[in-house]
């Protein structure tokens, strides 16, 4: 493994895999959800199957997953199994997904996507290029 100029050494394999199946398993929207509510608080797999609205044998599913990689904990309460983001080795992946996706969320209520605007009915003229132009555009 060569030094970049940065003086670090590039990870290993072995560490690039293991970063890249705990990537893979956020792949899954529902995994992805799972993770950032277990994030901002525990649950049980009935408040998690609620919040993220999925079948509890699905839930229970992708939380076996998840505990495989690390990426949660659980512990017994009672006759309840509660979840917890794992606060140990995969910290920083979960920091990650808190963070992308929580600016995300930020960006689509400060700045929703418009409605598409429909054009009006009739061939569109076409600019000096040879494009389409779109209605309202403006022109560069």
């Amino acid at each position: 493994m060569g030094t970049p100029r940065t003086g670090r050494q590039d990870p290993s394999a072995e560490v690039l895999t293991e970063a890249a199946a705990a990537f893979g398993l956020l792949a899954s929207p529902a995994r992805l959800h799972m993770v950032w509510a277990l994030a901002h608080g525990e649950s049980d797999v009935t408040g998690l199957a609620e919040r993220v609205g999925g079948a509890l044998p699905a839930i229970s599913q992708h939380l076996t997953k998840l505990k495989l990689a690390g990426l949660v904990r659980s512990r017994r309460e009672g006759r309840r199994q509660v979840y917890f983001v794992d606060p140990g080795e995969q910290a920083a992946v979960v920091d990650v997904v808190r963070l992308l996706v929580g600016r995300l969320a930020e960006r689509e209520t400060a700045d929703p996507v418009p409605a598409p605007r429909t054009a009006p009915p009739g061939p569109r003229p076409r600019d000096t290029a040879g494009v389409w132009s779109h209605p309202g555009a403006s022109e560069s």
